[in-house]
């Protein structure tokens, strides 16, 4: 009669992987190297490190990484995992257990965020990692074409495999599925991925699969059904962060991004070490001007990136950028400790990233925005001109162009800027997100403050237009140029308000006056880009107007 060992003796499988142990402390990689060679496994290494561990992986493959989430001074497990998914080094045939001695929340949520194979808790015996680790290694075995397509980018052959594969190999068919309706999306087969999730869903409500699912509606932009199946999904797994990057996505594409941010926050106290969540959240935050929010988000952001291959300069300027604002409406208290804490930000930035495009001059932008803030205009312009002789202002990147946009205009030079903006609009008309920044650049050329303000004063304008108070709503109007002169949509609101009441005969105003006013609204958008999304507009108006007169 067969034994249970004889049963699952892995030894033959263990000894065609190579392993790699990685923990800080020697006693446990010299315990885990005897343990896996008791258990049949030859070919093992051991690094004590992050960064050697990575290195490794740079230039030699394993087939099994054991990786302690807690390093150490340095990157942490979740760093290394990250690394490896984010540079491909870490094969679809890879197998990647977390080892932890913690099993706090934090951790757990964390580190799933990046996909591991499995969750090993210290302290680990001979019987768990076999039983572990061996219905991996078998696993990974019989479905080894297929992931060895994948690793060769070749989705249709990988989908071929796993049609062949599924009916022999039916413990694995929740694997199978579940990567094949993956790679009908990824060659953008999204009927036949969703006739995958259907099928799976009509067995049993998986998450993977509802989430997938969704996730096709989302590409093929039925959002309303998919944010409503993304908001079952969270109700009933509360702890589904992928469905609230989902359903954020969907929210912001049905112009609610108020919503779409207050998901994210809920994310982000649910998973706070998930670096490029909590740059979403900054950046929808920034939207909804709320710098508070986007200011708390970057920070996470730049503090998780000290150890991540997801840092970038970027995250550095912007929460540069978003302190800056917020340091406008108090100079002297609280704005003082922003301003301060930008100036290390940009410093941290510019040592850490000595090498990357226009790093040092747009520093120095920032660093002029702020010095203005500060009342320090002689500072200001001297960082200005430094940062102006550092960038070729012929050939300026979107980003580089719109710093030095906002900082012309912080610093009084609203002709430059506007110049500048416009010649910004013609070399980047394809690109939207450009554009949008470019209009609410020459909308919204002032702080953050002022910006809060002249935006309610449009709500109350708009409500008031809505009830049909013309005259109130032209003052609402009136009050917020009087804080945005240049404003788009509010110079064309109050023309439209205007030339309303004259051909109404309205008689609480004077024709002419009104004429007058509609003439200087449109006079102040004169050098608007025809790229601007007022601007057709903007003509229709004009034309109008000179009809009138």
């Amino acid at each position: 009669m067969m034994t249970d060992q004889a049963a699952h003796d892995y030894s033959p499988s263990f000894r065609k992987l190579r392993f790699l142990v990685v923990d800080d402390f020697e006693n446990f990689r010299n315990s885990m190297r005897q343990m896996l060679r008791t258990l049949g496994a030859e070919k093992i290494e051991t690094v004590n490190n992050g960064i050697s561990a990575i290195q490794k992986c740079t230039y030699e493959h394993f087939d099994v990484l054991l990786c302690n989430y807690n390093l150490g001074e340095g990157k942490s497990g979740q760093h290394v995992l990250e690394e490896l998914r984010h540079r491909k080094l870490l094969h679809h045939s890879s197998l990647f257990l977390m080892v932890t001695a913690e099993t706090s929340r934090e951790m757990v949520m964390g580190a799933r965020e990046y996909h591991p194979d499995a969750y090993l808790t210290k302290p680990i015996n001979r019987a768990m990692l076999e039983k572990r680790l061996g219905a991996l290694a078998e696993r990974r075995e019989e479905l080894l074409p297929i992931t060895r397509a994948m690793d060769l980018e070749n989705p249709p052959e990988a989908i071929s495999l796993c049609l062949s594969l599924l009916p022999r190999h039916r413990k694995h068919r929740t694997w199978i599925f579940k990567t094949l309706a993956e790679l009908y999306s990824e060659i953008g087969d999204f009927a036949q991925a969703k006739k995958i999730y259907d099928d799976v869903l009509g067995q049993r409500a998986l998450s993977w699969a509802r989430l997938g699912k969704a996730r096709v509606l989302l590409a093929e932009h039925y959002d309303d059904e998919a944010i409503e199946m993304l908001r079952h999904l969270i109700e009933d797994h509360p702890d589904y962060l992928e469905a609230y990057d989902a359903m954020a996505q969907g929210l912001k594409r049905k112009g609610k991004p108020a919503q779409a941010q207050q998901l994210l926050q809920k994310a982000a106290e649910l998973s706070p070490n998930a670096l490029m969540r909590q740059r979403d959240l900054a950046h929808l935050a920034t939207s909804n001007h709320d710098a508070e929010t986007a200011a708390d988000a970057w920070r996470r952001a730049v503090h998780l990136g000290t150890w991540s291959v997801l840092d970038s300069p970027e995250h550095h300027l912007a929460f540069a950028r978003t302190l800056t604002d917020l340091s406008e409406s108090d100079p002297k208290g609280v704005g003082k400790e922003q301003a301060e804490e930008a100036f290390r930000t940009l410093k941290k930035m510019e040592k850490k990233f000595p090498e990357a495009p226009d790093v040092g001059a747009r520093s120095l932008l920032v660093q002029a925005r702020i010095y203005s803030a500060q009342g320090h205009p002689g500072k200001a312009d001297k960082c200005l001109l430094n940062a102006r002789e550092l960038l070729p202002e012929d050939k300026l990147t979107a980003d580089a162009g719109l710093d030095l946009a906002k900082t012309l205009f912080r610093t009084g030079r609203n002709g430059e800027a506007e110049q500048l903006l416009t010649s910004l609009a013609q070399n980047f008309e394809q690109d939207p997100e450009v554009i949008e920044q470019i209009e609410n650049l020459l909308d919204e050329p002032v702080g953050l403050q002022q910006r809060l303000e002249a935006r309610n004063l449009n709500r109350e304008g708009i409500k008031a237009f809505e009830k049909g108070g013309l005259s109130e709503a032209a003052g609402f109007f009136e009050q917020a140029l009087d804080v945005v002169p240049n404003h788009a949509a509010l110079n064309l609101n109050l023309t439209q308000i205007r030339m309303k009441q004259i051909s109404e005969g309205d008689p609480s105003i004077l024709r002419q006056q009104a004429i007058s006013q509609c003439k200087r609204c449109l006079e102040a958008l004169s050098r608007l880009p025809p790229q601007h999304r007022q601007y057709r507009r903007y003509l229709a108006l004009k034309r109008k107007l000179e009809h009138l007169q």
